[in-house]
C-alpha cells in the first residue's frame, strides 16, 4: 500500500514590514517642513517682508522675473565656468611642471600660497579698476580662487603612485613621460576630481562676490541691486538661483567621475 503524498509545507509567513525611505524622499520632506515652518512663523509673527519673506514672497518674485533671474545666472554661470576651466589648467599645469622639475616647487608653491592667502574681496576692487566692469575681472578672480586646490591635490596625486608599478614601468625602458602617462596620471585622477567638488561651488561663489564689486550684469549684480532697495524676495530668489547653479555643477563633477570610472572599468 502505497504512502500518502506528503501535504506541501506552507511558507512561512513574513510579516510586513514598511519599505525605509530613500535618501531623496527624506531630503524632499525636510525640505518641505522647513518651508512650511517658515512660511508659519512668518505669518504667525507678521515679519515685515523687507526683513524676513515668506517662501510664497519667494516663489512669487520667481515667477514675475523669471527672465531675468535666468539671464543674469547665465552671466554669472559662464564667468564661473570660463574661471574653473582656467584655474584648473594653471593648476594642473603648474602640478605636472613639478612633478618632471622638482627644482621648480618651492618657488611655485610659495607663489600660490601667496595668492590664496590674500582674500577674494580685496582683489576683485582692483582687478575691477584695472579690467572694467566686463567679464574679465570675474573671470581672473574665479581662477585665482580654483587653481590653488587643483594644483595641490593634483601634485599629491601624481606622488602617491606605487612605487612598484614605475619600477615595472623603468624595467620596461618607460620614459618618464610614459611613466607619468601611465602610472601618475590614472592615479591621481581621484585627487583631481576631489578638488573639482571643492572648487566648483566655489566657482559660483567668486564670480558673485566680484560681481558685487562693479558689473553690468549678474546675480552679484541683481543680489547688489536687491540689496540697496531693500528687496528680501528678490536677494532670497538670487540666492535661490545661485544655490541651483552650484548644485547642478557639483552633481556634474560627480556624474563626470562616475563616468570615467565606469569606462576605466570596463577597458580594464
Amino acid at each position: 500500500m502505497s504512502n500518502p503524498p506528503a501535504s506541501i509545507p506552507r511558507r512561512a509567513s513574513v510579516p510586513f514590514r514598511l519599505r525605509a525611505p530613500s535618501g531623496r524622499v527624506v531630503a524632499v520632506l525636510l525640505v518641505g517642513l522647513v518651508l512650511a515652518g517658515w512660511e508659519t512663523a512668518v505669518t504667525l509673527l507678521q515679519t515685515p517682508v523687507y526683513l524676513v519673506p515668506g517662501p510664497s514672497a519667494i516663489v512669487r518674485y520667481l515667477a514675475a522675473h523669471w527672465q531675468t533671474l535666468l539671464a543674469a545666472g547665465g552671466v554669472t554661470l559662464a564667468e564661473a565656468m570660463t574661471g574653473l576651466v582656467l584655474g584648473t589648467a594653471v593648476g594642473l599645469s603648474l602640478a605636472v611642471l613639478i612633478t618632471f622639475w622638482a627644482r621648480l616647487e618651492q618657488g611655485v608653491l610659495s607663489l600660490a600660497i601667496l595668492v590664496k592667502s590674500t582674500p577674494v574681496i580685496a582683489i576683485a576692487p582692483i582687478l575691477t579698476i584695472w579690467l572694467g566692469f566686463g567679464p574679465a575681472p570675474k573671470v581672473v578672480v574665479t581662477a585665482l580662487l580654483t587653481f590653488f586646490p587643483v594644483l595641490v591635490n593634483a601634485l599629491s596625486g601624481f606622488r602617491d603612485v606605487d612605487e612598484a608599478i614605475v619600477e615595472y614601468l623603468r624595467s620596461l625602458d618607460a620614459s618618464p613621460r610614459e611613466i607619468f602617462w601611465y602610472a601618475r596620471w590614472p592615479g591621481a585622477r581621484p585627487y583631481l576630481f576631489a578638488a573639482l567638488k571643492v572648487v566648483t561651488p566655489l566657482a559660483m561663489i567668486a564670480a558673485v562676490v566680484a560681481e558685487w564689486m562693479g558689473a553690468s550684469s549678474g546675480l552679484g549684480r541683481q543680489m547688489w541691486l536687491a540689496y540697496a532697495n531693500l528687496n528680501m524676495p528678490g536677494l532670497f530668489a538670487a540666492v535661490f538661483v545661485l544655490t541651483i547653479l552650484s548644485t547642478s555643477l557639483y552633481q556634474g563633477v560627480m556624474r563626470l567621475e562616475g563616468r570615467l570610472s565606469w569606462e576605466e572599468i570596463g577597458e580594464q
